[in-house]
């Protein structure tokens, strides 16, 4: 068992439950994640937290056949829209990788595992979009 869980990216928040942080701009409200010196969409500088829904639907993807060593292929490489509107990419797990069983549109919502164990136990946690069941 892991002796600490920590998030792969910054903006992963793991308690209280799992879930997205983007910095939204306060002059026109765009969002983005990772740290920002400016908005792309209006040049304002002042950035605040915005949690990001964790359900959404698929608005594209595209199956990677060729990935970097390491990288078990083929996976698949979505863009989710989320419920409140902010854009996120990810890869989109649970799904084979195959265009016959990937819709786009189909609702989607935010999952987390476990990307790989160092060799003091620290788990680090990947995220990812997994279809609804319906």
């Amino acid at each position: 068992m892991a002796s600490e869980r920590i998030p792969l990216v910054a903006y992963l928040v793991l308690e209280p439950e799992p879930h997205l942080v983007a910095q939204q701009c306060v002059r026109c409200g765009a969002r983005f994640f990772d740290r920002r010196n400016a908005c792309g969409s209006c040049g304002g500088r002042d950035f605040e937290p915005a949690p990001v829904a964790v359900t959404g639907h698929l608005r594209a993807f595209s199956i990677v056949h060729r990935a970097a060593p390491g990288v078990t292929a083929p996976f698949v490489s979505a863009i989710v829209e989320a419920g409140d509107g902010t854009t996120v990419r990810a890869n989109l797990v649970e799904v084979p990788p195959d265009p016959a069983e990937i819709q786009l549109g189909m609702p989607v919502r935010l999952v987390t595992y476990p990307a790989g164990t160092d060799s003091e136990g620290t788990e680090c946690i990947a995220f990812g979009f997994a279809p609804v069941s319906a």
